[in-house]
């Protein structure tokens, strides 16, 4: 049996370390006066959460070629609010795959809520969150499996200066009723520069590794435009780096925020 890379592991130990700082330090993490931060167009989410009292709705459609088909994917939606200080919760909704030719099953994937928490031991220089889900037997089967999917995942960043940012994440996905495969690592590297407050590009590799099976890699690039604040536009265009994974994958998006909502406290 194949094992799965232990690429996750220094970064669980980080992870170990941060819960030991003292909360107090993150206490604000994210202001309403920051711009928008969404877990989108890269593979790899926000290390940061949305502020206390703020709805934020991101959405995109994508257009891939695996096993040498023609596939169309969207909307992916995912809705997110500031419940707490340092503390959102977030929902993917179902997204509609649909196939141009043979090789790719059609149909809704699963609604997938979780909770994330930032636990940044240093805010705004390094900044790591901890996200727990469950994808719910909503979808069909032949695309998004079946039975219930828990994962956990861990998104950091690090400010390394002149707008330059590495960043990744690693997300531990689990599939009991799976009989084969009831495990798979997803470990993702950025590296991105920020234009001011207004633009970004990055560049991205996406590893995800089964305990059986082969694994997919994937070269991403992309970036977005923030038209406000609280507004944002954003394009991707991914290159399968082996025949596991597509061959291409092209997806645009739009994201906003609405901030100080329900009453909560900022």
């Amino acid at each position: 049996m194949r094992r799965a890379p232990c690429i996750g592991q220094p970064l669980l130990v980080i992870v170990a370390l941060a819960a030991l700082v003292d909360r107090g330090i993150a206490a604000e993490c994210t202001p309403t006066s920051a711009p928008i931060e969404t877990d989108r167009p890269d593979v790899t989410n926000s290390s940061v959460v949305v502020p206390v009292g703020s709805f934020q709705q991101e959405n995109g459609i994508n257009l891939s070629r695996p096993n040498n088909s023609v596939a169309f994917d969207g909307t992916n939606t995912r809705l997110r609010v500031g419940v707490a200080p340092c503390l959102e919760v977030l929902v993917d909704l179902p997204t509609y795959v649909t196939s141009f030719g043979r090789g790719v099953a059609s149909g809704f994937t699963n609604v997938v809520p979780a909770v994330k928490w930032q636990i940044s031991p240093i805010p705004e220089k390094f900044d790591l969150s901890a996200t727990v889900g469950l994808g719910l037997p909503t979808g069909a089967a032949v695309v998004a499996g079946s039975g219930l999917q828990p994962y956990v995942q861990f998104p950091w960043s690090l400010d390394i200066g002149g707008g330059w940012a590495i960043t990744g994440m690693v997300t531990n996905f689990f599939t009991p009723a799976d009989p084969i495969n009831r495990y798979a690592n997803q470990s993702t590297f950025v590296i991105e520069r920020q234009f001011g407050e207004r633009a970004f590009l990055f560049a991205e590799y996406v590893g995800y590794f089964p305990i059986v099976g082969g694994t997919r890699q994937l070269f991403n690039s992309g970036g977005g435009y923030r038209i406000t604040k609280t507004q944002q536009i954003d394009f991707h265009l991914g290159v399968g780096l082996n025949p596991n994974a597509p061959a291409y994958i092209f997806g645009i998006g739009y994201s906003f925020r609405l901030d100080e909502l329900f009453g909560l406290p900022r």
